[in-house]
C-alpha cells in the first residue's frame, strides 16, 4: 500500500464513493477520510460501515465559506492527505481550499464540458436534445467546472431515455471510468 494518503468529498447517496472505495486496493493512495457537507447523506453511513473516518460539517453553521474550509484544511492536514476526491459533492470549492490543494483536486462530473456545466447537467442535456453526452474527469480551479479536462468518455443519448436511465447509463461511466483516471494519474505523480 501506498504512503499517498487522499480524501474522498461527497454529499449525497455516495455511489462514486462506494465505487472508488471497492477499488481501493489498487487505486495507488490510501483513501483516509470522507469529507460530507450534509449530514443525513447516505454516504457517511457508507463510510462509517468501512472504518474511514468522516468530517461532516453543516456549512449553515458557518458565518463563511472560509470558516468551514479553514477547518477542513486543518483535518485534512492533520490526516497528511495530499488528494482530494470530489464525488457528489455539491458544493463550489473556495479558495482556502484551493489554495492548499490546487493541482492535487478532481471531480467527476456528468457531461462532456465544457457543455452542460453545473448542477443538474443530466437534464440540461435531456433539455438541450443533444444526442450525446458523457463523462468528464477534471483539475478543480476557482470555476465552476472549468478546471482542466483529465479524461472523458462520450454516452449516447437515446430517444427513448429519461432522466433516471440516463443517470444509471452515466453512473455505469462514471464507477468504471473515475477510479482508473485516480490510478493512471497517481501512477504518473509517483
Amino acid at each position: 500500500m501506498t504512503d499517498i494518503k487522499a480524501a474522498i468529498f461527497a454529499s449525497g447517496t455516495g455511489s462514486n464513493f462506494e465505487a472508488i472505495m471497492d477499488q481501493h486496493e489498487n487505486l495507488g493512495c490510501r483513501v483516509v477520510l470522507l469529507v460530507c457537507d450534509n449530514p443525513s447523506a447516505p454516504v457517511i453511513e457508507k463510510a462509517m460501515m468501512r472504518g474511514l473516518e468522516t468530517f461532516v460539517f453543516n456549512p449553515k453553521a458557518y458565518q463563511t465559506k472560509a470558516d468551514y474550509e479553514e477547518k477542513i484544511v486543518q483535518k485534512l492536514r492533520e490526516l497528511h492527505v495530499e488528494w482530494i476526491f470530489l464525488a457528489g459533492y455539491m458544493r463550489i470549492v473556495g479558495p482556502t481550499l484551493l489554495a492548499e490543494y490546487e493541482g492535487h483536486m478532481i471531480n467527476v462530473h456528468p457531461s462532456l464540458l465544457p457543455a452542460f456545466p453545473g448542477k443538474d447537467a443530466i437534464g440540461q442535456a435531456l433539455a438541450a436534445g443533444v444526442t450525446k453526452t458523457g463523462v468528464t474527469i477534471h483539475y478543480i480551479d476557482e470555476g465552476i467546472d472549468t478546471g482542466p479536462i483529465i479524461a472523458q468518455q462520450e454516452i449516447a443519448i437515446d430517444p427513448t431515455d429519461t432522466k433516471e436511465t440516463l443517470q444509471d447509463k452515466i453512473h455505469a461511466v462514471e464507477h468504471e471510468l473515475y477510479p482508473k483516471v485516480i490510478r493512471e494519474l497517481l501512477k504518473q505523480k509517483v
